[in-house]
C-alpha cells in the first residue's frame, strides 16, 4: 500500500505516465542526494577544525538563524527527542554558546538565546563553508552558476509551496 509521500505532489502526473518526466525526476533525485552527501561530509570535516559537534551546530544555526527559540520548538526543527535537545543545549550552555532565559512575555516559557561566542563560531564556520564552496563553484562559468540559482530558486519556491498546501 503507498505512503501518502508516493503520491505525486501537487496533482501532478503519476509516475509511469511520462517517462521523460520518470527518467528526470531519478536524475534530480541522485544528483541532489548526492550533492547532499558530499556537502555534508565537507561540512563535518570543515566542524573539525571548530569546538562543536555536527548536531550542536545544527541547534546552534537554528537558534542564530530563527531567533530564540523554546526547547520545544527546536526539538520540532531538528526533529529529534527533548532528551537529545536538552542534552546538547546544556553542553552548548557551558561552551558559552548559548544561554537559557525566561520569555518576558511568558515567565513559564524558557527560551534560548545565541550568545556572542555562538553568533561567531557559527560566522566562522560558515565562512569556512563558502569558501569551499567557492572554491568548487568557481570552476563553473558565470552564466551556469546563474540558471543554478535559478533552477535551485524555483525548486525551493515550489517544495515551499507544496509543503504549506499539505
Amino acid at each position: 500500500m503507498p505512503s501518502p509521500d508516493d503520491t505525486p505532489a501537487a496533482g501532478g502526473p503519476a509516475p509511469g505516465t511520462d517517462p521523460e518526466l520518470d527518467e528526470h525526476v531519478r536524475d534530480i533525485e541522485f544528483l541532489l542526494r548526492s550533492v547532499a552527501v558530499i556537502v555534508r561530509q565537507r561540512g563535518r570535516q570543515i566542524l573539525s577544525n571548530f569546538e562543536i559537534t555536527p548536531p550542536q551546530f545544527d541547534a546552534l544555526l537554528h537558534l542564530v538563524d530563527h531567533g530564540n527559540l523554546t526547547m520545544g520548538e527546536l526539538c520540532a526543527r531538528l526533529y529529534l527527542a527533548s532528551s537529545t535537545v536538552t542534552d546538547l543545549v546544556d553542553r552548548m550552555e557551558r561552551a558559552g554558546l548559548v544561554m537559557r532565559e525566561r520569555d518576558p512575555g511568558d515567565r513559564r516559557v524558557v527560551r534560548l538565546k545565541p550568545l556572542d561566542k555562538g553568533h561567531a563560531l557559527v560566522e566562522a564556520v560558515m565562512a569556512a563553508r563558502l569558501n569551499y564552496l567557492h572554491g568548487i563553484l568557481h570552476r563553473i562559468d558565470a552564466a551556469e552558476r546563474r540558471q543554478l540559482i535559478a533552477a535551485l530558486r524555483h525548486i525551493h519556491d515550489v517544495m515551499t509551496e507544496a509543503e504549506v498546501q499539505g
